[in-house]
């Protein structure tokens, strides 16, 4: 069973609206272990929506098209059903009578124009839940001589997921004649560019492009690392982890350490929670970053544990007036070094953290945008002294991913360290 999701709308094209219903769609699809291939978006012209849903039918066992049942002249998707049917559309006096209780019952004059609502294609059924105006419909079609279905559901979120859940999903099973889930697992690597991501596991990608399951997938996701995606389809939920397990273990053995979570662990996460069970606190100062290494530190759920504070240092007379910074270069890693000592002693934690460099738009002391020096100053205990460390980095993109990019750089920095005791 393929399914195939098109999303109606000019809006949509315009970028006014994102189309978060067709990734939740997805998303429930997977779940249900039903394929869906292609996503589509197009704006209210009927032919158009009627090419795009007869592509659709070509390569695809069902349809969902999800907005454009509103009671306006530009909401066009069940004409162009009916169209696609071959059949007329004709009053359901149910939904009528329905659409006419829910505007009396707010005490207000339901318009004309709502019963366009009521208007079925023939031979299409509704679908029972119905929390707005606008019902979904069940449409059966015969195309190139095969039974298929169109749904329609309205594009309101909370109208279009009820429908989904309990009613599409549900059927579409029974279509099928099959039980199967899809389930993922994503790991969240950083110190390595995609493309050499790709080339450390193109043997084993080639040897899954010929079983098929699982499937292996990549995602550059900024300062969320980059995204190793495994995806397992399997008749039940503990054959489909049993299938994860294994291939995590496999892709670990290949990336090693620059695997730093799982899922949805961010990087601050996964450094706070370490910090955290070594009783360890940990306090950051930032140059061109400007709070946002300390921003993605508190914005973790129960970073109070580990993170003190931090000081923003921006300009270079800061750097020395607060941060003891000698005179000279201020993006360098001896600069740097020294940031993370100060800041460690200044709010008493036991980990300093330091970035400073060249966010653009201009190069400065003669390093080129981009170049970041990131330190980190661990406290030294009885059995051993302090531990630092430091590195200079070329960083792409504009100012915000270079800031994105340093804030990652840095607390990997210290993961690494950390792992290696």
């Amino acid at each position: 069973m393929k399914v195939e999701i098109v999303a109606v709308g000019t809006e949509l094209l315009l970028g006014q609206i994102v189309d978060t219903n067709s990734s939740w769609m997805g998303e429930q699809l997977a779940l249900a272990g039903i394929d869906s291939h292609y996503q589509t978006k197009v704006g209210d012209n009927p032919a158009r929506i009627k090419e795009v849903l007869l592509q659709a039918l070509d390569r695809s066992d069902a349809v969902i098209c999800c907005g454009g049942l509103g009671p306006t002249q530009d909401d066009l998707t069940r004409d162009v059903i009916a169209e696609t049917m071959g059949v007329d559309l004709v009053l359901d006096q149910v939904i009528a009578a329905r659409i006419t209780e829910m505007f009396r019952s707010r005490g207000r004059e339901m318009p004309d124009n709502n019963l366009r609502q009521a208007m079925v294609p023939l031979g299409a059924t509704t679908i029972p839940q119905q929390p707005g105006t606008a019902p979904g419909l069940i449409c059966p079609i015969t195309h190139r001589g095969v039974d298929k279905v169109i749904y329609a559901v309205p594009g309101v979120p909370y109208e279009m997921r009820i429908m989904v859940s309990e009613t599409i999903v549900p059927d579409l099973i029974e279509r099928s004649g099959e039980r199967a889930v899809i389930h993922s697992r994503v790991l969240r690597t950083w110190g390595s560019s995609e493309s050499a991501l790709a080339e450390m596991l193109a043997d084993r990608i080639a040897e899954l492009d010929e079983v098929g399951n699982p499937t292996i997938a990549f995602l550059a996701s900024g300062v969320e690392g980059l995204k190793v995606r495994i995806t397992a389809k399997a008749a039940a939920e503990a054959e489909a982890t049993e299938v994860l397990d294994a291939e995590e273990a496999r892709l670990r053995t290949v990336l090693g350490d620059l695997v730093f979570g799982l899922d949805d662990q961010n990087m601050e996460a996964v450094v706070l929670d370490e910090l955290a069970s070594r009783g360890l606190t940990v306090a950051v100062a930032e140059s061109h970053t400007g709070g946002y290494v300390a921003g993605r530190l508190c914005a973790a759920p129960g970073a109070s544990h580990a993170f003190r504070g931090g000081i923003i240092a921006y300009q270079s007379d800061l750097k020395r007036s607060l941060l003891d910074v000698p005179e000279g270069p201020v993006v360098t890693e001896e600069a740097a070094l020294v940031m993370a000592r100060s800041v460690q002693k200044l709010l008493g934690a036991d980990v300093g953290l330091a970035t400073t460099g060249v966010a653009g738009p201009a190069e400065i002391e003669g390093r080129p945008v981009g170049t970041v020096c990131v330190a980190f100053a661990i406290n030294g205990t009885d059995d051993a002294g302090p531990i630092e460390g430091s590195t200079t980095v070329r960083l792409p993109g504009d100012r915000e991913r270079i800031r994105q990019f340093s804030a990652i750089t840095l607390l990997d920095l210290l993961r690494r360290n950390l792992a290696e005791g």
